[in-house]
């Protein structure tokens, strides 16, 4: 690779935008259709930033702005719904000079604007009611401006330029506004936009009205956006129809009992509240199945590391969303070998996208395999959803894939015979770094410097470790011992050779990676944390590591940083050299309870509680800086930090079922409680209808004396029986 060109990958490949900040945005999202608004509602004319309407990769509209004459409303209160798809503004107007001079004293006119989204047809729709308060009627001048350029989602990250179709001049007819774009992928994408008052006046995408208001009355004026693609010689556009198989699950879905978690906390039923809602709100299909799309607006589609970690985190509440999730990865799963892609058979995706540069090949998501940890998880999730629902038939159905995925493993994944799961990129415009750390500069050696590929880190070989383990009592189960006992064979030897190679005394903790000639990076990092997530470290080596990641130089009392303060690239706000992610904080801490290191599971737990009391909404984020509660009083915000996302809204209910101790057996419809521990403020939890086999239970968990947990079984549903074990 030319040097110029490394460079250029690591500046831009894996970070999620170049563009201004969005974490004051308002989200909505329906489907595949979502918007993002500043804290005013409207989307800025000027370039620059990542608002704006998306559908399909497709940022339709980049400018929605709301004058009262020449000036913007004052912003009073701005709230979305309980599950995402509608948003509810309070403005009023400041000080306006009217026609003949007249003043309109501010907060006079009050607007109430309304804003919904639509998934099928994709549209949005806004409802302004303005309310005269005064005593003297008023015809206030109302300006909405609008920018259409359809942009592909990369262009708008910054990540290409955006130099393909051909837009149209605006097409005004009576109320409507028509936007159009030919693109050089053979499809016409239009934005048209109907008002529900006839404009006094229009010049290019910008609308005058002039709202005559009598005193103490409303009067409302609708916008209603709706989006259109068509081919235009002849080739689809992927994902346009709508699924009935998919709309008589969701139908099914509604109808089931729901798991529900309610304790004498409000911060932290508030926060699991708009988990649940998040998660819901991410909830997207293909082909009928569903899953969980990694977040907005950046990453809005299926990633297989991110789908199947979030479907993983889910699966005490939510164990159908899984098992759809892996049907559908394994659809994508690679059967050829193409360069371009980073495609082997038998690997997972990392994502798809449908956008222009991806169906015109400028980029290698149809999709891309850059992605060496999604393919154990993708065996992990397959295992833990079995050990859930107590049932074969997934393992059973999926059995050719389960065996593409592990000779991969064996055989694909390790490029230079060590043994281990590496990557090296043979794309032009693929991820220079494969894992879940994948921004270009983000796995570094103890000086300073970028790691030389083959990479294999630290946390993938115990995916590696944790999926052969797991399927292999799988294939015992269905009879093939001899299977069973190879992979058994294979995961112990991985363990031998792991502890012998990626362990640094002088460190405390693992290596972040071997990089070329098998050389580790010795550098603290969350990774290491990762690893005890997979159960493969020694436990007196678990207790090192737990010590060494809750030292202040890891742990920022908001949660565990990805690079340790004294590493030599550690940077509080660079993507993955020192933020706080709140997944990689709730598997990392999952791990602690696995090993018996409950106290710091909890700390763990309550700095990710206390973070998300400073967000909107108690949302927590994509990730966040990395500066310490000595530091700021308060999180301070990743500035293009995805929000809603999904394996961060999973983090705390998935920690709170590891404190909880939920370990299931579907097979001998059993739920184990093992070694139950409340959270740091919480008395009593009660926790309702969680799925074991085709059966449901709900328990209550009280503190009791000398930390104590007692579990009393509220009732079932079903065959299932209540098993509280007490062992280290």
């Amino acid at each position: 690779m030319e040097l110029a060109d490394r460079k250029q990958r690591i500046l831009t490949h894996g970070t999620p935008s170049v563009t201004q900040g969005i974490a004051d945005a308002i989200v909505t999202k329906a489907e595949n259709i979502f918007f993002l608004t500043d804290p005013s509602g409207c989307v800025p004319i000027a370039p620059g930033h990542g608002l704006g309407l998306y559908y399909h990769d497709c940022r339709y509209l980049r400018g929605y702005e709301l004058l009262l004459g020449s000036e913007q409303p004052t912003v009073l209160a701005a709230a979305t719904d309980a599950v995402g798809r509608a948003s509810l503004l309070e403005l009023a107007n400041p000080d306006l000079r009217l026609a003949r001079g007249r003043l309109l004293p501010r907060e006079t006119v009050g607007i109430r604007w309304t804003r919904t989204l639509h998934g099928d047809p994709p549209r949005l729709e806004d409802a302004l009611e303005l309310r005269n308060l005064g005593l003297e009627a008023a015809t206030v001048p109302v300006t909405l401006m609008f920018d259409a350029q359809f942009e592909d989602l990369f262009a708008v990250r910054g990540l290409f330029d955006q130099t393909l179709g051909r837009r149209h001049a605006p097409v005004w007819r009576g109320r409507s506004l028509r936007l159009s774009y030919d693109g050089r992928d053979h499809c016409r994408r239009t934005l048209a936009i109907t008002f529900s008052r006839t404009p006094s006046r229009h010049s290019g995408q910008t609308a005058h009205f002039a709202i005559h208001l009598p005193p103490r009355r409303a009067v409302t004026l609708g916008v209603t956006m709706r989006i259109d693609e068509r081919a235009t010689r002849g080739a689809g556009h992927a994902g346009r129809a709508r699924s009935t198989h998919r709309v008589a699950r969701l139908r099914a879905l509604a109808q089931e009992p729901r798991t529900t978690v309610a304790s004498d906390n409000p911060l932290l039923d508030s926060i699991l509240e708009r988990s649940f809602a998040d998660l819901r709100l991410l909830r997207s299909s293909i082909n009928g199945e569903e899953y969980y799309a990694a977040g907005v607006p950046w990453f809005a589609t299926l990633f297989g590391r991110d789908a199947a970690i979030t479907a993983i985190q889910m699966l005490a509440y939510e164990p159908r969303v899984a098992e759809q999730t892996a049907r559908l990865l394994a659809f994508y799963q690679a059967r050829d070998t193409n360069d371009w892609r980073d495609e082997q058979p038998g690997k997972i995706l990392h994502s798809i996208r449908v956008g222009e540069m991806a169906r015109l090949g400028i980029i290698p998501h149809t999709p891309y395999y850059g992605s060496v940890d999604a393919t154990p998880l993708f065996l992990i999730l397959i295992a833990r959803h079995a050990a859930w629902t107590g049932d074969l038939r997934l393992f059973n159905e999926l059995r050719t894939e389960i065996e593409l995925a592990l000779t991969w493993m064996s055989d694909g994944a390790d490029s230079n015979g060590d043994g281990y799961i590496d990557y090296v990129s043979t794309s032009a415009h693929g991820l220079i770094n494969q894992g879940w750390k994948d921004s270009g500069d983000a796995i570094v050696t103890a000086n300073g410097q970028l790691a030389t590929p083959p990479i294999a880190l630290s946390e993938v070989q115990g995916y590696a470790y944790l999926a052969r383990a797991l399927i292999a009592d799988l294939y015992g189960r269905a009879g093939d011992t001899t299977r069973a006992a190879t992979l058994r064979a294979e995961a112990d030897a991985l363990r031998a050779r792991f502890e012998r190679d990626f362990w640094i005394p002088s460190l405390g903790c693992y290596a972040l990676a071997l990089e070329r000639e098998d050389r580790p990076l010795a550098v603290v990092t969350s990774n290491a944390g990762q690893v005890l997530w997979s159960h493969i470290a020694k436990p007196s080596r678990a207790r090192r590591v737990a010590k060494r990641l809750m030292a202040p130089d890891m742990f920022s009392g908001w949660g565990i940083r990805t690079l340790s303060t004294e590493a030599r690239r550690f940077n509080p706000v660079g993507y993955h050299l020192g933020t706080v992610w709140p997944h990689d904080n709730a598997l990392i801490a999952a791990g602690f309870r696995h090993y018996g290191l409950d106290a710091a599971a909890r700390r763990v737990f309550a700095g990710l509680l206390r973070t998300a009391a400073y967000f909107r909404s108690y949302r927590l984020p994509e990730v966040f800086a990395g500066f310490s509660t000595s530091e700021f009083q308060s999180p301070v915000r990743y500035p293009v930090a995805c929000h809603p996302q999904a394996w961060a809204a999973a983090s705390v209910p998935y920690l709170l079922s590891a404190l909880l101790g939920l370990e299931p057996d579907g097979f001998a419809r059993h739920l184990r409680v093992v070694r139950p521990t409340l959270p740091d403020g919480v008395n009593r939890l009660d926790v309702r209808d969680v799925p074991v086999g085709r059966a449901r239970i709900s328990m209550r968990f009280t503190r009791g004396t000398k930390h104590r947990v007692d579990v009393d079984l509220l009732s079932t549903t079903g065959t299932v029986e209540l098993v509280v074990e007490e062992r280290a």
